[in-house]
């Protein structure tokens, strides 16, 4: 699973931004200062930081700097320093991205997003919560509190294609091309049926339609 550093000093800005990015399928670790990012990340494989700059101990640029003489990591600074010098700076010591405060959460997912395909990747997602459902994707089962859920394997495919393309509009027909095939003999309005499947089993409320296109995956921040 794709893994996401979090480094942020202030607690309740930290934890909303890991709360939100766990939301989209990553695996998320958090530090609170410089000398705790650069410790994970001598001991974990990270896939992309969002770093902030003024950090306690050790300046969101030192480590930018630190990273740097070894790792090619996707780093996304996030900052309420909005001033030219500082954003120079950044990319000077080779940011991939910079984002000031206050800003939005879905932008900051779409950042992440665009710089791991970038980079070759894609969220890899193995187990997520819904509410008191969980699914897990590798295992193609759910459950809850009462036990295993009946869903089937293409019920489990089906919201995996949403979770990877959170916020994105899926048309009836690029969900059957994506999980049956061009040529697969089956009607749009079957994807109506198994949507309504998927809400009914698992008490969905985050597969939104949207009137004459299709679907989409949308959590509320």
């Amino acid at each position: 699973m794709t893994s996401i550093l979090i480094v942020e000093d202030e607690k309740n800005t930290n934890e909303a931004i890991c709360e939100y990015i766990k939301s989209l399928g990553y695996n998320v670790l958090a530090a609170y200062d410089g000398a705790e990012a650069l410790q994970i990340f001598k001991q974990n494989d990270i896939d992309l930081a969002v770093l902030d700059i003024m950090l306690p101990r050790i300046s969101g640029i030192s480590v930018l700097h630190e990273i740097r003489q070894s790792k090619n990591t996707p780093i996304i600074m996030l900052t309420a320093i909005d001033d030219e010098y500082t954003q120079v700076m950044s990319f000077d010591e080779m940011a991939d991205d910079y984002i000031t405060k206050p800003f939005s959460m879905v932008l900051l997912g779409k950042r992440i997003a665009a710089l791991l395909r970038r980079n070759g990747q894609t969220v890899q997602v193995n187990k997520m919560s819904f509410g008191d459902v969980t699914v897990d994707f590798s295992g193609y089962s759910a459950y809850d509190d009462n036990g295993k859920i009946d869903i089937t394997p293409k019920e489990i495919d089906l919201l995996r294609l949403f979770v990877e393309n959170k916020g994105l509009v899926l048309t009836r027909s690029q969900i059957l091309d994506e999980l049956w095939g061009y040529d697969y003999p089956i009607i749009d309005r079957t994807i109506d049926t198994y949507i309504k499947n998927l809400r009914k089993k698992l008490r969905l409320n985050c597969i939104v339609t949207v009137k004459g296109i299709g679907y989409k995956y949308e959590v509320q921040v």
